[in-house]
């Protein structure tokens, strides 16, 4: 049995469970370190929340927070895990480029790729409406795949558990990345179950990113690699900015 799904829909379900090499809890520790540092009020939004792991850490930590992602069927997956750690976490489904909140924030976040997704010609608008969410001075982190390793992906990915297999094709053209990800997931009665998805990243450079940035109304405050390493050949490059 084949399924077509958008993205992050198959994944949904498997999410955590595939990343739970990323450190996750280490990453977690540094984002509310950099809130703290840099005085982030207590509301926040967290963009791209996937299944929200970064939701429930930043609410564990005090913040009353808001997950929104693209995919219905990931938060969904999001709300049943802040239930079960015991946390009322209002998740909401939007698209970066168009969505809105019942009250602006102190902080956003966008954790783990999100932004990497955004095509180049939306990249300034969705800028613009994180800033629209924000307080004046409010607080903007956020991370992208670097160009070191979007363009150093190999041909095919594959991760092999017993209950899961993760296979994706990926395909560079320019500063485009395309994986066709095949996700064969065990059920119950020990049938596995094939789930087809498409995920498109953008190979963006820190220059251009700080260039957005400022034109949506942001004063940047930092860029480096990932948890602070030096940007130069790190996997991820992460951001803050200030709202002006």
């Amino acid at each position: 049995m084949t399924e077509r799904n958008a993205a992050y829909d198959a994944l949904a379900g498997w999410f955590e469970y595939l990343n739970d090499d990323c450190g996750y809890e280490e990453w977690s520790q540094y984002l509310l370190a950099v809130l703290k540092n840099y005085g982030a009020g207590r509301t926040g939004v967290d963009l791209g929340c996937g299944s929200g792991y970064f939701t429930r850490a930043l609410a564990g930590a005090g913040y009353d927070v808001v997950g929104l992602d693209v995919s219905a069927a990931i938060l969904s997956e999001g709300a049943e895990r802040a239930r079960a750690a015991g946390l009322q976490i209002p998740f909401v489904q939007g698209d970066l480029t168009s969505f809105s909140l019942p009250r602006k924030v102190d902080f956003a976040v966008a954790v783990n790729d999100c932004f990497s997704y955004v095509p180049k010609e939306k990249l300034l608008a969705a800028f613009r409406r994180v800033g629209g969410a924000l307080k004046r001075g409010g607080l903007f982190f956020f991370d992208v795949s670097s160009p070191a390793k979007l363009t150093a992906l190999p041909p095919v990915s594959i991760d092999d558990r017993e209950d899961v297999t993760y296979i994706a094709f990926n395909r560079l053209q320019g500063e485009e990345v395309t994986m066709e990800v095949s996700l064969f997931g065990r059920r119950q009665d020990g049938a596995y179950v094939r789930r087809d998805e498409t995920h498109t990243q953008y190979v963006y450079d820190a220059e251009e990113l700080l260039f957005s940035l400022s034109l949506a109304g942001f004063e940047p405050l930092f860029y480096t690699g990932h948890l602070g390493a030096d940007a130069e050949g790190s996997d991820r490059l992460e951001f803050l900015a200030r709202k002006l």
